[in-house]
């Protein structure tokens, strides 16, 4: 394989990974806002159509860590390359599907793109200098953060222009040209581990994930009570009990739950679970909110383009917020910041809750509720990459981008199901089912607030038997080229 200077280039691979994963996470939200028009033009139903993120979402939350445990084997180059072809591949066929059923299963092949977050992270701890590399994570995952509010506002003029199965055509188009440029410029790993892929703790992840999130989403439509829906309930209580005790024997785990125990890390952790599950219930559901006909009493009867619109200053705060969250650092801390972050984000729901009369009190809780992300998710990473050795470092951070993306799942089903079971006569949910689930994502805001209190306030050491690389503070602002993000 062709490649330029090994070591000289690792901002060119930055640059090319960051494509990357900006192209896959616009693809995680480019959907949101077009769901009603989805709906329409295949014949389906408002719980079902939903389907469409929640799949992808699903099946990014067993790629993560199972092809980033692939990549760690064989090579990461080659595995990142093995993912973009898995995105490339789904984009055709969402962008041909005839019917719901094939853009749920062409949604689900995308979703392996999901190993874009650890392969990366993990090529910047192989890559690039010892000082850049808690400043390259921590940007590469605000970059992750700001592709999904980007992807939002790209929806809009595309579907206006074209058609919604040009957010399909394009992204295919931009998934092989970087493809190609990760196969020119990503270096082969320098180490490869040893050991043998857990498939059966990927099974269980799959497994648990799937019963948890059928009856959440068709809970309404089953029953609460009913025998299907009380049935799979416990089976992802057993399978989700038989998955974590699959991954603390293991010698070869998928999430490694040893490092879980890390007072910084399972706190940190929690935090993103619950920030995933309210950030996406905000892309998935604002921009419907914000579509609804004006002669229903309560929406605005906005365009695509203008719900859109009308989410640009959440996605322009995130990217302030993400940028000064490094400096900050120095004077408030990483706790602090995502203390601030789930206040505000609280905050913000609350007002989409109770203050969505007008397009621009919706705008202006939009702006607060991507201060609070930006400043959140940059932290996090720092939190992290600080508490953790060197050498774990991209499995570390990968496994916070998982956790980000179960939240996602788990939270898309639940604001899913409120949203869909209290419908009009025209088959549009009320007011009071957007209240109810603005009100629910709130509540997630509030606890990840409760749990953001109980990070250490300082960095934990590394175990006695790790050793972590010295990072030297005159080295870490010597490079212009990256924007350092994390404390």
């Amino acid at each position: 394989m062709p490649q330029v200077s090994r070591r000289s280039s690792y901002r060119l691979t930055f640059g090319v990974l960051a494509a990357s994963t900006a192209a896959f996470s616009m693809l995680q939200s480019l959907v949101s806002p077009v769901l009603p028009v989805m709906q329409r033009d295949l014949h389906t139903s408002a719980g079902t159509v939903t389907w469409v993120l929640t799949a992808w979402l699903l099946a990014a939350s067993v790629a993560t860590p199972l092809m980033g445990r692939i990549g760690d084997m064989i090579g990461k180059e080659r595995t990142l390359l093995v993912a973009l072809a898995a995105i490339a591949v789904g984009c055709l066929l969402a962008a041909l599907a005839p019917n719901i059923a094939v853009l749920i299963v062409a949604r689900v092949i995308q979703g392996l793109g999901g190993a874009l977050f650890p392969l990366s992270f993990g090529i910047i701890r192989d890559e690039f200098p010892p000082a850049r590399v808690i400043s390259a994570v921590g940007a590469m995952s605000a970059v992750i953060a700001l592709g999904g509010g980007l992807g939002i506002v790209l929806a809009g003029p595309v579907v206006a222009a074209l058609n919604w199965r040009w957010l399909f055509w394009i992204p295919l188009g931009v998934v092989v040209v970087t493809g190609l440029l990760a196969w020119r410029f990503v270096p082969p790993s320098p180490t490869r581990s040893q050991g043998r892929v857990n498939w059966l703790a990927a099974v269980l992840l799959s497994a648990w994930l799937v019963a948890l999130l059928l009856p959440l989403s068709k809970g309404n439509a089953w029953g609460w009570t009913s025998p299907l829906t009380i049935a799979l309930l416990a089976a992802a209580l057993v399978l989700a009990a038989a998955w974590v005790a699959t991954e603390m024997r293991s010698g070869n785990p998928l999430i490694d739950m040893r490092m879980m125990r890390l007072p910084a890390v399972w706190t940190t952790n929690i935090v993103a679970l619950l920030f995933g599950a309210g950030m996406f219930g905000v892309y998935a559901f604002l921009p419907q909110f914000m579509q609804i006909p004006s002669s229903t009493g309560y929406g605005f009867g906005a365009t695509v383009g203008e719900a859109g619109l009308l989410m640009v200053p959440m996605l322009a705060t995130m990217a302030v917020a993400g940028m000064l969250s490094g400096p900050m650092a120095t004077w408030f801390g990483s706790r602090a910041q995502v203390v601030a972050g789930s206040l505000l984000a609280t905050a913000a729901s609350a007002a989409f809750a109770f203050a969505h009369a007008h397009p621009w009190q919706v705008a202006t809780a939009a702006a607060v509720f991507g201060i609070g992300i930006g400043l959140a998710y940059a932290s996090m990473t720092s939190l992290i990459v600080h508490s953790v050795p060197m050498a774990q470092t991209g499995a570390a951070s990968g496994m916070n981008a998982n956790i980000r993306t179960i939240g996602a799942s788990i939270g898309t089903a639940i604001v899913s199901s409120i949203v869909t079971s209290d419908l009009r006569g025209d088959g549009l949910p009320t007011e009071h089912a957007y209240t109810s689930a603005f009100i629910a994502l709130a509540v997630a805001a509030a606890l990840s607030v409760a749990v953001a209190l109980l990070i250490p306030r300082h960095r934990n050491a590394p175990p006695a038997s790790e050793t972590r690389m010295h990072i030297d503070p005159a080295a870490e602002q010597s490079d212009p080229e990256l924007t350092p993000v994390a404390g």
